[in-house]
């Protein structure tokens, strides 16, 4: 089978394999990045999971998602709150603690990274919209 790919001079060639565009790949992460990901995720978990009582007044806290940015430097925390009134609250919560999140954070994966990524904390709406959706749809 040929496939013919257009370059970006716009004059037909062909080859016989598929080319991956280099525009392709800045939406793609590496694969140290979802290693990075998974890591900060699990230890977050666990961080959240010790230190609810003390630092965040007893409140059930999930990490959903993590996004680690291609330098490493800045990462997204998605979180999922339940049993809490005011999901905002909690998050500025979080926020405030975020120095003291960052600081054991480092003390469990220092080893293994050569740069703590700065953390900045969402609510990840995700599983309200799902439920949202399944209502319209059961209507």
């Amino acid at each position: 089978m040929r496939i013919t790919v257009k370059p970006y001079n716009t004059t037909s060639k062909t080859c016989d394999c598929p080319r991956i565009l280099p525009n392709f790949a800045r939406f793609m992460s590496s694969i140290r990045q979802e290693k990075i990901n998974s890591l900060i995720k699990r230890e977050l978990a666990q961080i959240f999971q010790q230190e609810s009582r003390g630092l965040f007044q007893g409140a059930f806290i999930t990490v959903t998602t993590v996004r680690v940015s291609p330098d490493l430097g800045n990462c997204k925390v998605y979180l999922s709150f339940m049993a809490v009134a005011d999901k905002e609250a909690a998050l500025d919560m979080v926020k405030d603690q975020s120095w003291k999140i960052r600081q054991q954070l480092g003390s469990k994966v220092g080893k293994q990274l050569r740069k703590i990524p700065e953390l900045a904390f969402f609510i990840d709406d995700s599983l309200d919209y799902y439920d949202e959706i399944d209502r319209l749809l059961k209507k």
